[in-house]
C-alpha cells in the first residue's frame, strides 16, 4: 500500500541533480512547508509537493495517510565507517589522555593493530552480532545508508570475514555499502617486509574479494609511516583492474599528496584531509572526487585543526561529512553531531552541512541517483526529527532528535536499542 506522509512542519527535499553538489550549490536547499510526501507501494517516492495538490490523487489511489510531526529530511548517508570491529580501544584512549600521541601509540603496537588482534580473535558470528547492534544505533541517529570498510583483518581470511559480516547484514536497515581496506596498515607479521604485504594484497586479497563479490570499493590509507603514495597507487590501480571503484584515506595527519593522488586516479572520494595542501584543494575543486571530512576524528584525538571545509567549498569542491565511526579515533555515530561540528568548527553554513550528510554523502558512496533526496524517482529513505526548523539539526548536540526513519518506504522500529553495542 502506498503512503502519504502529511503534517510535517518542513520538508527539506535537497531536490536537484543526481550528483554531488559543489561550491555554492551546497547552500541551495529546497525547504517546503505545508507539504506532503507520497511513497509508492514499491518503496520509492512518487511525489512531493503541497498537501492540497497531493491529497486527492493519493486518496484516489488508496494511499494510507500517516500524520507526522517535525521536520522531514532525506535519510542521512554515512560515507565513512569502520563499524565491524571487536572491542573499543580504551587503553589507547587513556594513553592519549596521558599525552601519548596517536602515532606513538600505533608505533608501540596499539592503534589499528590492536583492533586487528581483536577481529582475528573473534568469530564471524560474534562480529555479526556486535555490528548489528551498532547499525541499529546508527539508524536511531537517522542514518539510513552506511558505508563500512574492512581493514581490521589484514589476512585473506580475516578481511573476507569482515566483508562477509557486512554482506550477511544486508536486507535489513540501514542500507550497507562495503569497502575493502586491506591497505589499512601493515600487520605485525609483515613489519620486517612491507613489500611482502603489498604482494599479498595484490596477488591474493584483491582476487579473493573480487571472486566472492564482497566489495564495490577499494580504499587505502595513504599516510607517511603507513602506505606511501607509490604503494597506494599500486594497490588502487590493481583494484581498478578488478572493476572496483576507488577511495582514499588522504592527508589525515601529514600532507603527502593523497588528495592529488585521489584525483589523478579518479577516486570517488578522498577522506580525512585535515592536512591537505593548497594544491590538493585546487585538485579536488577541479574534479568529480568528493572530499569526505571527518570532524569527529580530530575532535576525539584532541587535535586543534580540522579539515578546511570552508576553503574547499569556496574553491568549488564537493564536501561530505561522515562519522569515521571506529573504536580508536572516532567512536561516534551521529551525523547531526558531525553537521554541528561542520558549522561550529569548520566554517560551514547550516545548509551546506545538511547537503554534506545527505546528497553529498550519497555521492561519495555511488548512490546519488537513488538516495539523498526527497524527490520522485528516489528511494523513500527519510528521517523525521523532533524540531520545528531544519536549522536545528546542526544546532543541538548531546541529544538525539530523531523521531522516525523510513528505509525503502518501510517505517523502522527504532526502539531504544541495546546499550552494550561496543563490547
Amino acid at each position: 500500500m502506498s503512503v502519504l506522509l502529511v503534517g510535517a512542519r518542513q520538508v527539506v527535499t535537497c531536490r536537484g541533480p543526481a550528483r554531488a553538489r559543489r561550491g555554492r550549490e551546497m547552500a541551495e536547499l529546497e525547504v517546503l512547508e505545508d507539504a506532503a510526501v507520497w511513497i509508492a507501494d514499491d518503496g520509492w517516492i512518487h511525489a512531493v509537493g503541497p498537501y492540497q495538490s497531493l491529497a486527492r490523487p493519493a486518496s484516489g489511489a488508496g494511499a494510507q495517510v500517516v500524520e507526522v510531526d517535525g521536520v522531514l529530511l532525506p535519510g542521512f548517508v554515512d560515507a565513512h565507517t569502520h563499524a565491524v570491529f571487536g572491542a573499543p580501544r580504551l587503553e589507547d584512549h587513556e594513553r592519549r589522555a596521558r599525552g601519548v600521541t596517536y602515532q606513538e601509540i600505533a608505533a608501540a603496537g596499539g592503534g589499528i593493530l590492536s583492533s586487528v588482534r581483536e577481529v582475528r580473535r573473534k568469530s564471524a558470528e560474534e562480529l555479526r552480532d556486535l555490528t548489528a547492534r551498532r547499525l541499529h544505533h546508527l539508524l536511531r541517529h537517522g542514518t539510513t545508508t552506511v558505508e563500512i570498510k574492512s581493514g581490521y583483518g589484514l589476512t585473506v581470511e580475516d578481511e573476507l570475514k569482515q566483508l562477509d559480516v557486512i554482506r550477511s547484514l544486508r536486507g535489513r536497515p540501514p542500507r550497507l555499502v562495503a569497502t575493502f581496506l586491506g591497505a589499512h596498515e601493515v600487520p605485525e607479521e609483515h613489519r620486517p617486509d612491507p613489500e611482502g604485504y603489498i604482494r599479498l594484497l595484490l596477488d591474493e586479497m584483491l582476487p579473493a574479494v573480487t571472486r566472492h563479490g564482497l566489495a564495490r570499493f577499494c580504499d587505502a590509507f595513504c599516510e607517511p609511516g603507513v602506505f606511501s603514495v607509490d604503494q597506494t597507487r599500486r594497490v588502487l590501480e590493481a583494484a581498478r583492474t578488478y572493476g572496483m571503484r576507488l577511495k582514499l584515506h588522504a592527508d589525515e595527519l601529514d600532507g603527502s599528496g593523497g588528495a592529488e593522488l585521489a584525483v589523478a586516479l579518479g577516486a570517488i572520494s578522498a577522506d580525512h584531509l585535515a592536512a591537505i595542501s593548497e594544491r590538493g584543494i585546487a585538485a579536488l575543486a577541479g574534479s568529480e572526487t568528493v572530499a569526505v571530512l571527518l570532524p569527529g576524528t580530530m575532535l576525539f584525538l584532541g587535535q586543534r585543526r580540522q579539515a578546511p571545509a570552508r576553503r574547499l567549498i569556496d574553491a568549488g569542491a564537493a564536501v561530505a561529512l561522515a562519522t569515521d565511526f571506529n573504536p580508536g579515533s572516532s567512536p561516534g555515530m551521529s551525523l547531526p553531531l558531525m553537521a554541528m561540528l561542520g558549522v561550529s568548527q569548520m566554517g560551514m553554513l547550516p545548509a551546506e552541512a545538511i547537503t554534506a550528510i545527505t546528497v553529498n554523502g550519497a555521492a561519495a558512496v555511488g548512490a546519488a541517483a537513488s538516495t539523498g533526496q526527497i524527490a520522485p524517482g528516489f528511494r523513500a529513505d527519510l528521517v523525521l526529527l523532533a524540531v520545528q526548523d531544519w536549522r536545528e539539526v546542526p544546532y543541538w548536540y548531546g541529544v538525539n532528535l530523531v523521531r522516525e526513519a523510513w528505509v525503502g518506504g518501510a517505517a523502522c522500529h527504532l526502539g531504544k536499542g541495546t546499550l552494550d553495542f561496543a563490547v
